[in-house]
């Protein structure tokens, strides 16, 4: 036997692992201290990040069949590759967008307070129908990129909700996240109230990609990720400049998708 080693040296000890009795009482006890509700109307619910039957019914989803550019929905299925009239008046800089359902009811609503009240309770929720409706897109993405904020925005608002989307769709996927791939370089006035012809404008040029990151997009397939499209002019200004550093495609996924205007032009 050799001398040199010494077995009743105090080692390390591992932490307890919790059994599966202790997670439950955990999880119980978590329950009765903030019982799950509806991330909506907040009426109870037997399950945690989840809408009740009412709520969910007020999601107007976005199904196939869709335009395979612009994601939008279309009457009926011709049984192959489909482009809306919009796309082949107006084809998009980016290749495809899909959203997870019209900028209407709750889904206006969820988005509404996670971007603008700093309310990241439906977080999960989002993060997993965006996973649902981005399926096709992300199977074929090489990294993932949130539409960055300004500078001043970013302080003010604290969070980027792109990027922490762009995130959990990184996690859930293992695509690489790249969230100083793209940036803005200038600020931008609010969009809301501009002409669709006054968007464009408002964001063109807008966006770069930084040298010290060209080699992460060049060559690559790259999954640009917002939250609303509302007339796809920031998504496409961002798709542009990340053409002009090498990408391979560019593909968009948000939570929503405006497919009347004029509900929010004003």
């Amino acid at each position: 036997m050799r001398e040199d080693v010494e077995t009743n040296e105090e080692m390390p000890q591992a932490l307890p692992r919790r059994t599966p009795l202790l997670r439950r009482g955990m999880a119980w006890l978590s329950d009765v201290v903030f019982p799950p509700v509806c991330l909506s109307c907040r009426a109870g619910l037997v399950t945690h990040d989840a809408l009740c039957p009412a709520c969910w019914s007020r999601i107007d989803f976005i199904r196939p069949p869709l335009c395979d550019r612009l994601g939008l929905p279309m009457p009926y299925d011709t049984g192959g590759t489909m482009i809306s009239a919009a796309a082949a008046a107006d084809p998009p800089s980016y290749e495809r967008a899909r959203a997870v359902a019209h900028y209407t009811g709750v889904m206006r609503e969820l988005v509404h307070d996670f971007k603008f009240s700093d309310w990241h309770a439906a977080r999960k929720l989002l993060s997993r129908l965006m996973a649902e409706a981005g399926k096709s897109l992300i199977a074929e993405a090489d990294v993932v990129v949130p539409v960055p904020l300004s500078r001043a925005r970013l302080i003010s608002r604290r969070f980027n909700q792109a990027a922490l989307l762009a995130q959990d769709l990184s996690r859930s996927s293992g695509i690489v996240y790249e969230p100083l791939a793209l940036v803005r370089t200038r600020a931008t006035p609010q969009q809301v109230g501009l002409t669709r012809a006054e968007r464009k404008l408002n964001v063109r040029g807008a966006f770069a990609v930084p040298r010290a990151k060209a080699a992460c997009i060049a060559g690559r397939r790259v999954l640009l990720v917002d939250d609303v499209i509302t007339t796809g002019a920031t998504c496409g200004s961002a798709a542009r400049a990340l053409t002009r550093a090498g990408a391979a495609q560019v593909d968009v996924l948000a939570l929503a998708l405006v497919t009347d205007y004029s509900t929010v032009a004003a």
